[in-house]
């Protein structure tokens, strides 16, 4: 059974930084892509980042939105995916989910609000 439970969500104030994981159970994390979603209030899914596994050439790949501020990584050998998120804008506030690529199982999300 797919398992993914995400953590290290909280608030922050604009330009501050947070960590969060998604730790997978219940299938072959190493040999899947991940990739992070988020859902601002009253505003559908968007896409995020995605990491590809490393037999599939473990690139990554980012929204234009979180370019060059958001850092996706993976831990095989822990069965977690990471998203490191730099200079966080009141905009990047929302529930945040990780996802096997292409599949609709979700976590539970956790919640990110970037707030003075």
């Amino acid at each position: 059974q797919v398992q993914l439970v995400e953590s290290g969500g909280g608030l922050v104030q604009p330009g501050g930084s947070l960590r969060l994981s998604c730790a997978a159970s219940g299938f072959a994390f190493s040999n899947y892509a991940m990739t992070w979603v988020r859902q601002a209030p009253g505003k559908g899914l968007d896409w995020v980042s995605q990491s590809n596994s490393r037999g599939g050439g473990g690139s990554t790949s980012y929204a234009d939105s979180v370019k060059g501020r958001f850092t996706i990584s993976r831990d095989d050998a822990k069965n977690t995916l990471f998203l490191q998120m730099n200079s966080l804008k009141p905009e990047d506030t929302a529930m945040y989910y990780c996802a096997i690529t292409g599949a609709s199982a979700r976590g539970q999300g956790t919640q990110v609000t970037v707030s003075s």
